[in-house]
């Protein structure tokens, strides 16, 4: 270690540690901001927060970034050109071998990078709202170039496949890679690349029910989902997760809301006594109508596989009637007060937990572990394609989710 002399006022010389500034510092704040960002949100997260992880101050920060944006615009950017890499290095030098390797080294590659940054797999996910168009579309493009990496092999194995079935299912290999990063379960990282790889090589083998013809697909309507809408209350929340849905919760305010409801600010108030307030009943809202929907369904099944499928097709029923609220809840939920946030992820645990016995009794060779795993990139499709087909109300949009759907949960 360096060290500098200083003599005290006795006159003897003492010896202290000079604080060199660590050399990757720029990419250790980025780490660190991306998991927070990832974590927390964009808007909960001060420059402050930030440097205070590290161990250096703010103005210590400011020299790397000259503001919160841009410090959110590298984290982002470096997480989505790690993922382009890692397929870039994985296809270098195989241009000459058969489809089905490059594919194969391909999907590990991806795995492998995902579960390496899975604390930062939530950021683009969730906080992409808050980019400006032009990083927005960069970051985009990323995920594009990738997806069509993966689609071209897989339409040299599978020549029968059209451009859009293999695109479809190229989004959807990412979207149950990205799926670790919206729940914390544990499993040793050997095991879950193996089950990550596993279920993407489900969905690859998949025979997608035919697409809806160019031109066919009906104009979504989105419904209340069965508000009463009488009620002033219920009026506020269903104006609420579309507004929410449309700025995020932290552009959103009490006064945009009650005038899209007709009612004052202070008459909000009167239902409302804030906006998490508000962001938590709309939560509670959705809660209930999955529970409704849960119980239907498992109780017409006859066996667990039928009330997997039957399930299956019951929360995709729900959520493209009313896609806002799968939006809010995935991007919005840490912005609640920590003893709603806790109630409301005690709730989804709960109905995970009854798809999890579900694929347990179906396939004995998981653990409950890895099911829960399978659960989540299950229900993560729904979001993740549903806004890649824009939640088109098409009965053939949603038989096609459903088999995505079903090849991750039962395998192939």
């Amino acid at each position: 270690m360096t060290v500098a002399r200083t003599n005290t006022a006795a006159g003897a010389a003492t010896e202290r540690p000079i604080r060199r500034r660590p050399k990757d510092r720029k990419a250790q704040i980025a780490t660190v901001a991306a998991e927070a960002f990832s974590e927390r949100g964009y808007h909960a997260v001060g420059v402050d927060d930030i440097a205070a992880t590290i161990g250096i101050s703010g103005p210590a920060l400011y020299r790397h970034y000259p503001n919160k944006y841009a410090l959110f615009v590298h984290a982002a950017t470096t997480t989505a050109d790690a993922l382009r890499t890692a397929a870039d290095d994985a296809l270098a030098g195989l241009d000459e071998a058969a489809a089905g390797e490059r594919l194969d080294r391909l999907i590990s590659a991806l795995v492998t990078n995902t579960i390496e940054h899975r604390k930062l797999g939530g950021l683009y996910r969730w906080e992409g709202r808050y980019l400006q168009a032009d990083d927005r579309t960069r970051i985009r493009n990323v995920f594009v170039h990738v997806t069509q990496c993966v689609a071209a092999p897989l339409r040299e194995l599978r020549p029968e496949l059209s451009a859009v079935d293999a695109t479809t299912q190229g989004a959807a290999t990412l979207s149950v890679m990205a799926s670790i990063s919206a729940h914390r379960t544990a499993l040793a990282t050997r095991r879950l690349h193996a089950l990550l790889t596993s279920a993407c090589e489900s969905i690859l083998r998949t025979t997608l029910p035919p697409a809806v013809p160019t031109g066919d697909v009906p104009a979504r309507v989105e419904g209340t989902g069965g508000l009463t809408m009488t009620s002033k209350r219920e009026l506020l929340i269903n104006e609420a997760v579309h507004i929410f849905d449309r700025n995020g919760y932290h552009d959103s305010s009490i006064e945009e809301i009650g005038a899209a409801a007709g009612i004052n600010a202070s008459s909000v108030y009167r239902h409302f006594p804030s906006k998490a307030d508000l962001l938590a009943a709309v939560f509670y809202r959705a809660a209930d109508r999955l529970a409704v929907a849960t119980s239907a369904a498992l109780s017409a099944a006859t066996d667990p596989r039928a009330a997997l499928c039957t399930l299956a097709e019951s929360y995709l029923e729900l959520a493209f009637r009313t896609p806002a609220v799968l939006s809010v809840y995935f991007a919005e939920i840490g912005n609640l007060p920590e003893n709603e946030r806790r109630n409301l992820r005690n709730v989804q645990r709960l109905h995970v937990e009854e798809w999890v016995h579900l694929v347990t009794a179906v396939r004995s060779e998981l653990s409950a572990a890895e099911a829960r795993f399978l659960v989540h990139a299950a229900l993560g499709l729904v979001l993740d394609i549903g806004r890649l087909i824009h939640f088109d109300t098409a009965e053939e949009s949603r038989a096609r989710l459903h088999a995505l759907m079903v090849a991750v949960l039962l395998g192939q």
